[in-house]
């Protein structure tokens, strides 16, 4: 790469910037598989954006690590999470900047075709620089999509372990699916948040939905209910199942200590009756 392959980048980039646009929006329009995501007005504003800020770093050269970049990566960092956002692919995404490459050559081929060694060392120098850009933008677009799934997955998390006040001085906790470390956390925390702002007395595990219980799916348990107890809330397990039952023994996991129920009702009637409330059928007619 040299300084008179830079120079003819940055001259070609800047003396035909409108035909280049032009060629590069129609492209990249084709390139989508879905319209609507984006608007044509918004793709020319972003390309324009982009050149423009292209023009300016190529100026010191085509370091894309260098301080003279680092508009031209807060730009494309911005575009990439933006689009993971929208539900753009990854290859919908990198290709804002590799598509940039057939109109930018063919102006090269345009202005450097008789001198064959600059004609290659254009190419060879845009191409490094878009592709080191193209890259960019899928490691930003990867980074954003995780930050969105993990984001996702913490709200699902939270919706999962609804603490839901069934009585006064009575909560209930019902659980769905696995209960991993994380989850438990989750779990955790919801309940002993309840707890506080409720006062109650008594807290009910509900593991109906939870498909099988393990030595480390009960360690969980037994954790929540010890932490429970510390913020002066006795816990009731229900949702014992025959199979969970048998499965417990046979782990020799110890919840002599904790009160369990076969049903949710079950433990209902129990809490209530150790807050000193019951419920009785009325007469009909009374």
């Amino acid at each position: 790469m040299t300084a008179t392959a830079d120079s003819n980048i940055s001259r070609i980039l800047k003396s035909h910037e409108e035909p280049i646009l032009d060629e590069w929006m129609r492209d990249q329009m084709a390139s989508f598989r879905q319209g609507g995501r984006i608007s044509e007005r918004e793709l020319r504003g972003q390309s324009t954006e982009f050149l423009n800020l292209l023009q300016v770093a190529l100026q010191t050269g085509t370091d894309v690590q260098a301080p003279a970049f680092n508009r031209v990566r807060d730009m494309l960092g911005d575009l990439s999470r933006a689009r993971a956002l929208q539900g753009f692919s990854p290859a919908e995404t990198a290709i804002f900047v590799f598509s940039l490459k057939r109109p930018l050559f063919e102006r090269f081929r345009q202005e450097l075709g008789n001198d064959v060694r600059a004609l290659a060392d254009a190419n060879w120098a845009a191409t490094e620089l878009l592709d080191k850009l193209g890259l960019y933008t899928t490691e930003v677009y990867q980074k954003g999509r995780e930050e969105v799934i993990s984001r996702q997955q913490q709200e699902l998390l939270e919706l999962s372990t609804p603490v839901v006040k069934l009585w006064e001085g009575v909560l209930a906790l019902p659980m769905i699916g696995t209960l991993d470390s994380a989850r438990t956390q989750v779990v955790m925390e919801s309940l002993l948040q309840r707890i506080v702002e409720t006062g109650a007395e008594i807290a009910i595990i509900d593991i109906t939905g939870v498909p099988t219980v393990d030595t480390l799916t009960a360690q969980h348990l037994i954790k929540t209910v010890t932490a429970a107890r510390l913020m002066g809330a006795d816990c009731i397990i229900s949702g014992i199942r025959p199979q969970i039952a048998q499965t417990i023994v046979h782990l020799g996991v110890d919840l002599a200590d904790v009160s369990t129920k076969a049903t949710l009702a079950d433990a209902f009637r129990l809490a209530l009756g150790r807050t000193g409330q019951t419920v009785a059928r009325l007469a009909r007619g009374t």
